[in-house]
């Protein structure tokens, strides 16, 4: 599954740009995932209907806000899947979309930003994604344009620039061959976040539905990493941990993770931690490096 996420008030590039990451990532074999808003959202969701769309929705499933993706949304119950942790007529309030954002991110193997304002629910929705593990990617724009500040802003971060469905797929890791058919085809590996959530449950078929049954203990109220408090002393060490692993060079983050014997409960929110503080970058591709003292950029 990719998440395409941007404004709700695309401009007419930004709408063309996200029907043609869905087209082509279905084409591919993905299924889209997106929150079914007007804009970036809405295009992705249509031009995905014929090969696999989820909306996530933040009311519950039987109403549909905005009132104008009624028919859309019944196509896609029809044909995909819509899909919300609020109770039947629920009626979204706004509160609830920073949650439906997380889902959102936590369906995906990655989140795509195709336009998004400086503060904006898609840049809630790549923070989850960063929090989660996730891949995060923008699609860049003119630096005069509102619109697209966060996109550009993400990019110099660390995102994956986006061009097209190719440089999404290239930043993936293969899918497995379809020659085998059935879930397993379409289901992307994530080994650092698949191994504890596949903990004390039934083994499945596919990794990706190891993390399904991960997301849906989550929406069923079990508590989610990291539940476990550290104090400043073990927090300061543990950060001192990760940055004694890296150096000027990149670094894989799962490699690392796994090096330092750390698992991503721990490890994922110190990343995030560190990152903020400015101590370390993130490089597309899951690299890591430290930063000097000195280095002011990004």
């Amino acid at each position: 599954m990719i998440a395409v996420v941007g404004a709700r008030n695309a401009s007419s590039l930004g709408t063309r740009m996200a029907r043609s990451l869905a087209r082509d990532l279905g084409a591919a074999g993905f299924t889209v995932v997106s929150g079914l808003a007007r804009g970036v959202d809405t295009a992705a969701h249509l031009a995905s209907l014929e090969t696999g769309t989820i909306a996530v929705l933040a009311g519950g499933c039987d109403v549909i806000y905005p009132s104008q993706n009624t028919d859309l949304a019944q196509n896609i119950a029809r044909k995909g899947l819509i899909l919300s942790e609020q109770p039947m007529q629920r009626t979204p309030q706004a509160r609830d979309f920073p949650k439906r954002n997380r889902i959102i991110a936590g369906l995906a193997q990655a989140v795509i930003v195709v336009e998004a304002a400086g503060r904006s629910g898609s840049l809630i929705t790549a923070r989850d994604a960063l929090d989660l593990g996730r891949e995060v990617m923008a699609v860049p724009g003119h630096p005069f344009d509102a619109r697209a500040f966060g996109c550009n802003a993400l990019i110099r971060d660390g995102a994956v620039l986006v061009r097209n469905a190719e440089d999404v797929i290239a930043a993936l890791p293969p899918m497995p061959s379809a020659a085998t058919g059935g879930a397993s085809a379409a289901a992307p590996p994530a080994p650092e976040v698949s191994k504890p959530a596949a903990s004390g449950r039934k083994e499945t078929v596919t990794e990706k539905l190891t993390q399904l049954s991960a997301l849906t203990q989550a929406l069923a109220g079990v508590p989610t990493p990291p539940p476990e408090k550290r104090s400043l002393k073990e927090t300061a060490a543990l950060h001192q941990m990760i940055l004694a692993g890296l150096g000027p060079s990149p670094t894989a983050s799962d490699q690392l993770m796994r090096d330092l014997e750390l698992t991503p409960q721990a490890f994922t929110p110190a990343l995030t931690e560190l990152e903020l503080e400015g101590k370390i970058s993130r490089i597309p591709g899951g690299l890591l490096t430290r930063r000097n003292r000195g280095d002011k950029s990004g």
